[in-house]
C-alpha cells in the first residue's frame, strides 16, 4: 500500500523523493513546494488532518536544520512524514502552512520559539513557552543542556530582588540514552546518580568529554 502511495506521489510531484524511514512513508520536499503539497495531500490524497509541525537540528551539518510535518488521512488510516531542509543554517526559514491547516498555527509558533526557525506568512509569529525577549532557542544543539542563566522577563522585580533565571542544576548529568531499541526501553537516564542538588558531586570522579558531548 505505502509503495503504491509512494509511486503516485512520484508521478504527481516530480519533486519529491523517498526518505528512508523505519515507521511511516516519508518523502523530503523543497520548502517552496511545500505549500503547494500540502494543500493537494488534504484536497485529493485525504490527508486532511495535520498531527505535528516540528524540526531537527542536525548540528554540524548543512542543512543544518530539516522542518518535519506529520499528516494523517482519517479515512485511509494512513500517516505521512515530509521533510523540508531549511536553506539557511544561520537564519533558517520555512514557508507557514497555517493556510493550509490550522493546526499549525501553534506548532509553527513552537517550533520557531524553541528552534528558531521563522515561519513566513505566519499570522502571528510570537513565542509560545519563552518570554518574547528571551535570547536563545532551547532545542537547538549548541543550547547548554542545564540551560542559561538571563536577566529575569519582569524588569521590576530583577530590580528588586537582584534576582536572574539561573541555570539548572543538572542532577547527575549528563543525561544519555540507555542504548538501541523501543523508546520505551531507551529513556534518557543520568550517567552519575550519585549526586543530587542535596548530595554534592563526588570530587573524586573525573566526566570523560566524549560522553559529555552525548
Amino acid at each position: 500500500m505505502l509503495q503504491s502511495e509512494l509511486a503516485q506521489f512520484k508521478e504527481r510531484f516530480d519533486y519529491l523523493s523517498e526518505r528512508p524511514s523505519s515507521d511511516h512513508l516519508a518523502v523530503n520536499c523543497p520548502a517552496d513546494k511545500l505549500v503547494e503539497l500540502c494543500t493537494i495531500l488534504r484536497d485529493e490524497f485525504g490527508y486532511d488532518m495535520l498531527i505535528d509541525v516540528t524540526a531537527v537540528d542536525w548540528d554540524a551539518q548543512s542543512p543544518r536544520f530539516t522542518g518535519f510535518y506529520h499528516l494523517l488521512s482519517t479515512t485511509k488510516h494512513d500517516y505521512l512524514r515530509i521533510a523540508v531542509d531549511c536553506a539557511d543554517d544561520i537564519f533558517p526559514t520555512l514557508p507557514s502552512i497555517c493556510g493550509v491547516f490550522a493546526a499549525a498555527n501553534w506548532h509553527e509558533r513552537e517550533t520557531f520559539d524553541l528552534m528558531g526557525i521563522r515561519y513566513e506568512g505566519h499570522p502571528d509569529l510570537r513565542r509560545i513557552l519563552m518570554w518574547d525577549a528571551y535570547p536563545y532557542h532551547p532545542l537547538r544543539k549548541d543550547f547548554p543542556l542545564a540551560g542559561i542563566e538571563v536577566p529575569l522577563p519582569a524588569a521590576d522585580v530583577a530590580e528588586a530582588t537582584q534576582a536572574k533565571v539561573i541555570a539548572a542544576p543538572m542532577m547527575g548529568g549528563p543525561f544519555v540514552s540507555s542504548g538501541d531499541g523501543p523508546m520505551s526501553e531507551t529513556e534518557p537516564q543520568a550517567r552519575d546518580e550519585s549526586w543530587t542538588e542535596s548530595h554534592e558531586k563526588p570530587t573524586d570522579r573525573s566526566e570523560d568529554s566524549t560522553d559529555l558531548a552525548r
